[in-house]
């Protein structure tokens, strides 16, 4: 089968003949209040002068990841509901992999460069506001965006130039990723492993400099009462966000790696939704609720609004 011309079926969507419907509705629902949800968080930030903080720029650029990766899974997920055929092309399913991976990774260099923020504020409170200047936070922010593009990028054109032919169609998914396009490949290629290796040794160093920084961060707040306000304040609702993150993705990463037979269709969509329907949803409800300087703004939008 020639890449170039080929299509893939998208298997996993082949169980919900019989709920389609319903299942049209809920997911249409659920796009419909992650973009709600995320750009009330968005447009508070923007408009309100007084959140142009580090913190609060952080969490935009966190909803603005959200509706770039929901975009890459839900309108073309919506679209096979209403089609009989689940087939997506070579090159629709390489962008909807990098679209999905490059957002997941992403949102990981935003939960650090939070957590590092954190850090400065809490551990290092005198030099924060020379620590954390515009002009740095841009740069942070630049990076957080670009390295996770330029190694997805780097991923999917191992995945293209090492499937030059594909001894198969057939994806096990509700969406395209490019690790399984790399396993139909008609010849195993030592990339298709070197790559991911890399990728997940990064991201592993990611993990364990948040591990670092909230272990710093709680032996600081244990000393002082202001610093313990600080925590729960901001501290607690990225910490939430950051375990829903990572479970999430861990959840989906095991379904990849270790899928097997007796595990029901309706299980593996399960996991394989978890860090595409969670973290867009959940994220943006904590912050806004727990944080009470976007939760007094909101209200008071809505508030005169009323």
């Amino acid at each position: 089968m020639d890449n170039v011309s080929g299509v893939f079926t998208l298997i996993g969507i082949s169980g919900t003949d019989t709920y389609r419907a319903t299942l049209f509705f809920l997911t249409l629902l659920c796009y419909c209040v992650i973009w709600l949800v995320n750009l009330v968080i968005i447009v508070t930030i923007i408009v309100d002068k007084s959140l142009h903080e580090p913190m609060y720029i952080f969490l935009c650029n966190l909803c603005i990841n959200a509706l770039y990766g929901a975009a890459g899974f839900y309108p073309k997920f919506l679209m096979d509901l209403l089609s009989s055929s689940y087939v997506i092309s070579y090159a629709g399913c390489l962008l909807q992999g990098f679209v999905l991976h490059s957002s997941a990774a992403a949102d990981f260099s935003i939960l650090v460069l939070m957590a590092f923020d954190r850090y400065v504020a809490i551990c290092r409170p005198l030099v924060y506001h020379s620590v954390m200047t515009k002009q740095r936070v841009c740069v942070l922010l630049f990076f957080a965006w670009l390295v996770p593009l330029c190694v997805l990028l780097m991923s999917t054109i191992t995945t293209i130039t090492s499937t030059t032919r594909l001894c198969g169609s057939h994806i096990p998914r509700i969406y395209c990723i490019n690790f399984l396009v790399g396993k139909l490949a008609c010849q195993a290629s030592i990339s298709n492993v070197i790559i991911p290796a890399f990728n997940y040794t990064f991201y592993i160093g990611h993990c364990l400099f948040v591990i670092w920084t909230y272990m710093y961060i709680l032996k600081t707040s244990i000393k002082s009462k202001e610093n313990r306000q600080k925590f729960i304040k901001t501290c607690l609702p990225h910490l939430f966000s950051l375990v829903i993150f990572t479970f999430s993705l861990f959840f989906d990463l095991v379904y990849i790696r270790f899928t097997t037979k007796y595990i029901s269709q309706s299980v593996k969509n399960f996991l394989a939704l978890e860090f595409i329907f969670f973290p867009p949803i959940i994220n943006p409800l904590i912050y806004g609720f727990k944080m009470s300087q976007i939760r007094n703004r909101i209200t008071k939008c809505f508030g005169c609004k009323c």
